[in-house]
């Protein structure tokens, strides 16, 4: 391999979504950056992958990436992973790749999982157009990020925590529409993977009785155009 910083997808759920590049290009790394270096200790030895692996993430990313930038620049190859998807989505990354890019290191992110990509494929929500918001902040700040989006017409994405999956439906009920259309799904790829779909409202009074686990990938359809308005 070029000596490079490559961005490596790990699979979200089942081990087996996992590419043959991957496994190559983690196989032949010098060092694997991880965020949790239990979690990818088990992905890396399922693989049989034995690069040493490092921890990598927002607690202490600012103190590395000058190190992990001269490590490539002299020749080594370094692979990134999270926990589960692709690095850099509402994960650790960026500040790494930006790093490298301003230092003339090649970057190079594998094509792979990705839990808001299956999800808004498998709610039935119109797919072509739509804009990923990620985590909402967790106190303040929420309700002015939702108010941004009352006539944004393409369907929205979020990432939410099981805790505060019911606040958030109850935020997006009043201040976009409890009429809207959307779907949550779950435990995607793995042996529990649910969505459920129905309207905001709907989906309230699902989840304020039946409760949730895991991660949830929150899907939401888009504010109606005028042209919408006219074609109903």
């Amino acid at each position: 391999m070029t000596s490079k910083l490559y961005i490596v997808p790990t699979p979200i759920g089942n081990l087996d979504d996992i590419t043959l590049r991957a496994i190559k290009v983690l196989q032949q790394s010098d060092i694997i950056l991880s965020e949790d270096t239990r979690t990818s200790g088990v992905l890396l030895k399922h693989f049989d992958i034995k690069a040493p692996l490092w921890s990598h993430h927002k607690f202490n990313e600012h103190r590395t990436v000058e190190q992990i930038a001269e490590r490539i620049a002299m020749g080594q190859n370094i692979s990134l992973i999270s926990d589960a998807g692709t690095p850099g989505i509402s994960d650790p990354g960026f500040l790494l790749i930006r790093t490298c890019i301003e230092k003339g290191i090649e970057v190079d992110c594998l094509p792979g999982a990705t839990a808001f990509v299956p999800a808004i494929v498998n709610s039935g929500i119109p797919c072509d157009r739509f804009i990923f918001e990620g985590f909402l902040p967790q106190k303040k700040g929420r309700n002015k990020r939702i108010e941004a989006l009352k006539n944004e017409p393409r369907t929205i994405v979020f990432y939410e925590s099981p805790f505060r999956l019911v606040k958030l439906l109850q935020q997006l009920s009043s201040i976009l529409s409890g009429e809207r259309m959307a779907s949550v799904s779950r435990e995607i790829s793995k042996m529990h993977e649910e969505t459920v779909r129905g309207t905001v409202d709907e989906l309230i009074a699902h989840f304020e009785v039946k409760g949730v686990k895991g991660e949830l990938v929150v899907v939401v359809q888009g504010a109606k155009t005028e042209k919408d308005s006219a074609e109903n």
